[in-house]
């Protein structure tokens, strides 16, 4: 193991500890082993902690068995914002151009967008995107007419938005979910 993986792990380990309320009755020890056990994965949080995410487990007990993986950042994580939906709005686009698009980026990390409904499970965690906004898996009848959704929470409620995916903001990103 590296460095820098070891680290990485330091940094999972304490936020899993402080932020216990996120995951009941998981223990840091079996997630410890899951992820020395899956380098890949391992990599992908790397570059979720990397670009702000503050990834952390919010639970488990899905019917593989694995844990799951969310960004807790209290806004849309700074290093990847200002990227537009996907390759087809990317491709779409003459002009002034972002430099990436959120559903590759995602993909790259083997990771995905959230969709709204854990955006929303999301919020019941705590408040986050306050100040900025976040793109979420976007159902295909609706990115077939050109649009995308981006979720943000005010007044304790969580706004679910659209706009064309090939737009693109400096207070917009997106949130990951990983299952290790």
């Amino acid at each position: 193991m590296t460095d820098q993986q070891i680290t990485l792990l330091e940094t999972l380990q304490k936020r899993f500890v402080v932020n216990s309320a996120r995951h009941p009755g998981v223990e840091w020890g079996q997630v410890q082993s899951r992820l020395e056990a899956a380098a890949s994965k391992l990599k992908a949080l790397a570059e979720m902690e990397a670009t702000g995410g503050e990834p952390d487990v919010a639970g488990s007990g899905l019917e593989s068995g694995a844990f799951v993986f969310v960004d807790f950042s209290p806004e849309s994580p700074s290093g990847r914002r200002s990227l537009c939906y996907d390759r087809k709005a990317l491709d779409g686009r003459k002009e002034n151009k972002p430099a990436g698009n959120a559903v590759e980026l995602a993909a790259s990390w083997g990771a995905e967008l959230l969709t709204e409904e854990q955006y929303r499970d999301l919020q019941a965690l705590g408040e986050f995107d306050r100040k900025t906004s976040s793109w979420v898996k976007t159902p295909t009848a609706i990115r077939d007419l050109g649009g995308a959704l981006f979720c943000n929470s005010q007044y304790h409620r969580v706004f679910v938005y659209y706009n064309g995916a090939e737009s693109y903001y400096g207070v917009r990103g997106f949130r990951c979910r990983l299952e290790v």
